[in-house]
């Protein structure tokens, strides 16, 4: 291909992706092929075999803890007393309440996770937007826009996005809510930057507990973005940050209390695992350093195509290789100590995954790393600022080419 061609070839494909510069371009783009592929693998008219957020939704309106009703599988559900709990933290169940009060326990988990999944990318769109708004990123909206468009295809989102199930619907609850704390951040100013940022922060850890620490840039960020070390106001705005924080853990640690006369009790030691977790987890619980090897390997190094173990993980880097952006732009950063921060976040939240017991399984690609996409991509975009936004199109569209095969492999 001559470099006419080769030219032309980007413009058309770049004239598509523009698209989803908009976060309704997004939205509406992603939402068509997520929707697809919920349809073609014939999941988005009937509910999941774990819609256990209903469940407990439920359990809430009539003043309990434990389900009032049995879901369609009992598999990793706690069992204590003859009562049946979540180990998974509550907000979900808590967002789906009024949902729940009209349709009853059989909403459609499949349906609203696909929902969840699609605001998921237009906030995206939105977040890049803001962070350019505050000069954080310095983008084209070429380049926002193969950023969103790489988020939606070419990353683990999409095979959350289709199939319901309680593992999925909550990674993605826990991941807009922290976009929202990231979107707060970069787009308030003054208290209410504090206490929304904060807010979204404890709804995340209230979905995946993990999650308060992505919340380490947005702190730094918000204390010396207008260097608010230096003002009196800086005791009053960290106060109104972590009064949210302080109510949602103190709520959870009750809510634990309640249930399994603990409040460190999360009831992760009476679920009914998979089998083959068994030995593991009698040899060594839940979170252990016995687990990091492994996890660390399916997340980072496998390469699940051509493997008989496609439903094990995969390489962020490999499946997703405008990630390598990331080490350009710890090489060469245009602010060490944001860069810095971001990567201080990406690392604390990676720990407990690295420690758990399991790798995501049954899963294409390291489902897990969604938990840190929000600053990971922000890195990815500091990385690509000033890349040829040919380099950036080919690695997107790679990255998407390989999801999609996945996708197809496992719905």
């Amino acid at each position: 291909m001559n470099n006419k061609s080769s030219k032309l070839t980007t413009r058309l494909l770049l004239a598509g992706i523009n698209l989803f510069e908009s976060p309704w371009g997004a939205a509406i783009a992603s939402g068509f092929i997520y929707i697809s592929i919920s349809a073609y693998s014939g999941s988005l008219f009937k509910q999941s075999l774990h819609p256990y957020y209903n469940y407990l939704a439920d359990a809430f309106m009539h003043g309990q803890t434990w389900l009032r009703l049995t879901p369609p599988s009992i598999h990793d559900l706690s069992l204590l007393n003859g009562k049946y709990y979540l180990y998974w933290a509550p907000f979900p169940a808590i967002l789906l309440m009024p949902f729940v009060a009209i349709f009853g326990v059989g909403l459609n988990d499949v349906i609203y996770t696909v929902v969840i999944a699609i605001i998921n990318v237009g906030v995206m769109a939105q977040l890049l937007r803001s962070a350019c708004n505050v000069d954080f990123l310095h983008l084209t909206k070429s380049q926002r826009a193969i950023l969103v468009f790489f988020f939606a295809f070419g990353t683990v989102h999409i095979t959350l996005a289709s199939f319901g199930k309680v593992w999925m619907t909550g990674q993605l609850i826990g991941f807009l809510c922290t976009l929202l704390a990231y979107i707060a951040a970069f787009s308030l100013r003054g208290g209410k930057a504090w206490f929304f940022t904060g807010l979204a922060l404890a709804c995340a850890m209230l979905t995946r507990n993990h999650l308060v620490f992505t919340g380490i840039f947005p702190v730094v960020y918000l204390v010396f973005h207008d260097k608010s070390w230096k003002s009196v106001n800086l005791i009053r705005s960290l106060i109104l940050g972590l009064l949210p924080l302080i109510i949602a853990l103190t709520s959870y640690l009750l809510y634990n209390q309640v249930r399994f006369g603990n409040p460190l009790d999360t009831g992760v030691n009476y679920h009914n695992m998979a089998e083959n977790f068994r030995n593991n987890f009698e040899g060594f619980g839940t979170f252990n350093i016995h687990y990091v090897i492994t996890n660390f390997y399916y997340q980072y190094i496998f390469y699940p195509f051509f493997s008989s173990e496609i439903g094990m993980g995969g390489s962020l880097f490999l499946l997703s290789p405008l990630f390598f952006s990331v080490f350009y732009a710890l090489w060469k950063p245009r602010s060490k100590l944001f860069a810095s921060a971001l990567v201080v976040s990406i690392i604390i939240t990676n720990i407990p995954i690295l420690l758990l017991m399991g790798t995501g399984w049954v899963q294409f690609g390291p489902r897990y790393t969604l938990d840190f996409t929000v600053p990971l991509l922000l890195l990815t975009a500091l990385g690509i600022e000033k890349w040829p936004l040919s380099t950036s199109l080919l690695l997107a569209i790679i990255s998407a080419l390989q999801y999609f095969v996945g996708v197809g492999v496992l719905s």
